[in-house]
């Protein structure tokens, strides 16, 4: 079936059926029900590589994504896709990998596909990655890329709004010795955590001894290892903040399994506001970073860049910012837990008043 198949049959030009087809605004709305007739009587479908030859538009966006947004993947897609469907774009979804040359080949499927732009959200660094695409003279949106240019925009994240909320939230219950588990030193957003962290411990005067700095890699075994280690201090904290929320909860665990009562021996605060967070026991208190605001910003500088080359020399940065969320994991500081001290042969360790 051919558009001049169901031209002939509807009765109209080919130019007609051909705006139809593509939702052309100011055709007559009479013809345009003539055409979707024919075009559902007969089942047609157009042929979209071969418009895309002729138009030299595929219509297609790109979104590559890494294995730190796992968690966010389905808000991420779900985001994309119903703007791609709104604007009139396919979404074309592959994932970062470690791996060289499993990325190569993944960066070869966009191209060869003629995406007209790509998302990397990704909070590694992947210049080499943004660099390929460049090549290819596509407009790229990213996380926190510096400086942003000509074709490529940024989504930057306000870490320090929401860090700075969640220090002084613990300060005021009375935390004055807060430790810090940090996500693994390769990613760039763990390396913006720490340093918004120990910024805005410095701007309330709370001093961060060395050995309260805890690297861990953002896994449950990361969080339960990283409490033992701080357990074991003989000046421990009475709180932990933690790069995400996968890591608090592995604290939490591990917690249970000392003994210690989360608040009431150890508050501990997230990171992301993952969909576990409120699900925790207790509930986790977290610093919220919204991946469908995020994943809104990318595709809207994105399509921005697409649909406006003559816009390509603007340095565009959208910002997200990340705020507290307020749950029942902190509470005040009435017994630190350097006053649990474990008993040789007990079960767990035994607190003063217990």
């Amino acid at each position: 079936m051919t558009l001049r198949e169901i031209a002939k049959r509807a009765n109209v030009s080919i130019a007609t059926v051909s705006r139809t087809i593509n939702c052309v605004p100011n055709l007559d709305p009479s013809l345009a029900r003539r055409v979707r007739k024919v075009i559902e009587q007969v089942g047609y479908y157009p042929n979209t590589h071969a418009r895309a030859l002729v138009s030299g538009r595929s219509h297609i966006l790109g979104v590559m994504v890494s294995e730190t947004v796992e968690p966010f993947f389905p808000e991420i897609l779900e985001t994309f896709e119903k703007l791609g469907f709104e604007h009139n774009y396919e979404i074309l979804l592959n994932s970062i990998s470690r791996d060289p040359c499993r990325m190569k080949v993944a960066a070869r499927r966009m191209i060869e596909r003629r995406v007209e732009g790509l998302a990397i959200l990704s909070f590694e660094n992947e210049a080499s990655l943004v660099d390929v695409f460049r090549g290819q003279n596509l407009p790229i949106a990213v996380l926190d890329q510096e400086p942003p240019g000509p074709l490529l925009k940024t989504v930057s994240i306000d870490y320090k709004h929401g860090v700075r909320q969640a220090v002084q939230h613990l300060a005021a219950l009375g935390h004055a010795c807060i430790a810090l588990i940090t996500g693994p030193a390769r990613l760039k957003t763990a390396a913006a955590r720490t340093i918004a962290f120990q910024e805005c411990m410095k701007e309330i005067d709370l001093e961060i001894p060395p050995h309260l700095l805890v690297e861990g890699d953002h896994t449950l075994e990361a969080g339960m290892n990283s409490l033992s280690v701080l357990a074991a201090l003989p000046d421990r904290p009475s709180a932990v903040l933690c790069s995400n929320d996968i890591t608090a909860i592995g604290v939490m665990r591990r917690a249970f399994e000392l003994g210690l009562n989360v608040p009431r021996d150890l508050s501990v605060v997230g990171f992301d506001d993952n969909q576990l967070a409120q699900f925790a026991t207790p509930p986790l208190t977290t610093v919220q970073m919204s991946y469908v605001e995020i994943a809104n910003a990318a595709f809207k500088v994105l399509l921005k860049s697409v649909e406006d080359r003559s816009n390509e020399s603007s340095r565009e940065v959208s910002a997200i910012q990340s705020n507290l969320v307020l749950r029942r994991s902190t509470t005040l500081t009435g017994r630190r837990i350097s006053d649990c001290t474990p008993q040789r042969g007990a079960a767990r360790p035994v607190c003063a008043g217990d």
